[in-house]
């Protein structure tokens, strides 16, 4: 059950669409929200420094680093403030916290105590980046301790979630979670199985005796073919409106690569997506 929900804040749209649906979910919940500001690293020192006296043609002051941080710390003030002023608005109970150090390896170090990561599909430099993804949004989703969920840019209440079940473990961990979700939410749940050759009776009928006790409106469908395809198709197809999934891997290369059918969906798909590992 969800009770604790890290929500990490930028101050970008993606940011706050991540506010609007943590909020969503910690009211049907009765979950609390913990806002994270980062101060990067990366913006304070290496070669960014030396990268900008040179473009100007002069050695860095010594206090540029020091400035930088002051202007930092002043931004993510405002940015948890407004956070904080949101979930009092709703009457959201909340948590706000600065720390400093590579975003990404901060927000997992964090999720050790949540119950749930939501993250925006991307970040205040969604401007600078050209792929479907944020760069700290993946690295967060190959290594967070917790689920993770991807949010687009605006939140839309979800009404038609769909679950990608495999019958791997991360997957099951995923069923568990998206049963959760169907019963607290009182949504109804689609159970969607791809194979290339056979098995689809064995996955559906586990996915059957799984969520029976859960009394939820439930779906099975199973369908042929390349699962990164026919999930993207039937979600679009019939307008579902979030996924829960596990990662597709088979070793410890997750760590540098989250999966081809993974990695394909969450590029592929608008609404959020709900990740398991």
């Amino acid at each position: 059950m969800i009770k604790n929900i890290l929500v990490p804040q930028d101050g970008s749209p993606y940011s706050k669409a991540a506010l609007d649906y943590s909020i969503w979910l910690a009211k049907k919940f009765g979950a609390g929200l913990k806002g994270l500001f980062v101060i990067d690293t990366v913006a304070l020192e290496g070669p960014f420094l030396h990268d900008l006296s040179g473009s100007l043609g002069f050695e860095p002051f010594l206090n540029f680093s020091a400035k930088m941080r002051e202007a930092l710390e002043e931004r993510g003030k405002t940015i948890l403030t407004a956070f904080d002023e949101a979930c009092a608005a709703k009457g959201v109970a909340s948590e706000s916290m600065t720390s400093v150090g590579i975003v990404a390896g901060e927000i997992c170090d964090r999720a050790k105590v949540a119950d749930l990561v939501v993250v925006g599909r991307r970040g205040v430099n969604a401007q600078f980046e050209y792929d479907m993804l944020g760069s700290t949004t993946e690295s967060v989703m190959r290594r967070s301790p917790k689920p993770v969920l991807v949010v687009p840019e605006k939140f839309t209440e979800p009404k038609k979630p769909l679950l990608a079940y495999d019958g791997s473990p991360n997957a099951s961990k995923a069923m568990r979670s998206a049963a959760e979700w169907a019963k607290t939410l009182g949504l109804p749940l689609t159970v969607l199985t791809v194979s290339s050759s056979g098995g689809e009776a064995a996955l559906l009928d586990e996915a059957r005796k799984y969520l029976a006790p859960y009394n939820i409106e439930a779906k099975f469908v199973h369908q042929q073919g390349d699962a990164p395809v026919v999930i993207e198709s039937y979600y679009k197809d019939n307008d579902h409106d979030l996924l829960f999934m596990g990662t597709s891997h088979h070793s410890r290369i997750v760590e540098m690569v989250l999966g081809s059918t993974t990695e394909h969906v969450l590029r592929a798909v608008e609404g959020p997506v709900f990740l398991e590992r």
